[in-house]
């Protein structure tokens, strides 16, 4: 699986600038499963028919955080604005591309006093891009304002971890890849859901699912690992432990039954798991409850150090038990 990782990882697509992770998504898939459609949203809807009449949706979305250029000064620096959860300090010294340009991060600071004030208050105010261009003019045909620009890191093989930017949420595409691959013929209708802008609130998983009567909704997605020095005390999820079962996070509740069908589906096939409690943030699956008449969702989370910076870690294991559950419940 790590070179599919690795390819998806690599390409550049922002929340609201899908297109180039969904092409490669379907030229992955387009052979492996029954149909498949683009939505309205851009959401990639893929579909594996089943034995019986009952469906699963699993969801993973496409997006990855990133940035827009807002405005761009005399001598060519562009200021930028954060599209979906960028940490203004993680962004110091970073590398980003737009348009395949890339650019380091830097900050104002014309006396030490002024240095000091806003390297301790870091904010977009004070940040820019320096594209290493002169010229505004020379800017503005590289990046004019409202470009989209994403982080610019590699992908990094640890043998039995990974780091890349965007494993959030691409590790949760390669996954679903991998299955639809593997799956022949499911016992369940299985809808595999390729999401836009989960990063900007949910907006694909909000419609994906509309037109389909679907009996359980799984949002597949990272989550914050308490695994290193002076973590949240209050979380359990580590590296190497299997994914997680979500109970909640800052947003939602995961349905209960859900939540048992997914414990007793990994019991019976010796799948390692571990139990998720995330004191903050969000997934699909809050979209797919507000769907219609609602869904009963739930999340499976692959632990994950680092999120929304440009060097996600993993565990290569924790994916692999990912890939098994997903199969034992197609079948479940």
């Amino acid at each position: 699986m790590k070179e599919l990782i690795k390819k998806l990882t690599e390409i550049s697509s922002p929340s609201g600038r899908e297109y180039e992770i969904r092409d490669a998504i379907i030229n992955e898939i387009k052979d492996y499963v029954d149909e498949y459609k683009v939505d309205r949203l851009g959401n990639l809807i893929a579909i594996k028919k089943g034995e019986n009449d009952k469906t699963i949706l699993f969801d993973a979305h496409m997006d990855e955080i990133g940035l827009v250029v807002t405005h761009i000064t005399d001598d060519g620096f562009l200021r930028v604005e954060p599209v979906g959860g960028v940490n203004p300090r993680v962004l110091i010294g970073a590398k980003v591309q737009f348009n395949g340009y890339v650019g380091v991060v830097g900050f104002e600071g014309e006396t030490i006093e002024e240095y000091s004030k806003n390297m301790n208050n870091i904010n977009f105010d004070v940040l820019f891009v320096d594209i290493g261009v002169n010229s505004k003019e020379e800017a503005e045909k590289v990046a004019p304002i409202g470009t989209f620009g994403t982080y610019y890191a590699h992908f990094n093989d640890l043998e039995d971890k990974i780091i890349s930017k965007a494993l959030d949420d691409r590790i949760g595409c390669a996954i679903m890849i991998e299955a639809i691959k593997k799956i022949n013929t499911p016992k369940n209708n299985l809808i595999f859901a390729f999401t836009v802008q989960e990063e900007v609130g949910l907006i694909g998983a909000s419609v994906a699912g509309y037109n389909y009567n679907i009996d359980m909704a799984i949002a597949l997605d990272v989550t914050a690992a308490a695994d290193t020095p002076k973590a949240f005390k209050r979380m359990s999820m580590k590296l190497n432990d299997g994914p997680c079962i979500k109970i909640k996070d800052g947003y939602t509740v995961s349905d209960k039954f859900v939540v048992d069908t997914l414990k007793e589906v990994a019991k019976e096939n010796n799948i390692k798991y571990q139990m998720e409690v995330l004191l903050f943030g969000g997934t699909n699956a809050g979209g797919y409850q507000v769907t219609k008449s609602g869904i009963p969702s739930g999340t499976i989370s692959i632990p994950t150090r680092y999120i929304h910076t440009p060097h996600e870690m993993v565990s290569i294991s924790d994916v692999e038990e990912t890939v098994k559950l997903i199969l034992a419940l197609s079948n479940s």
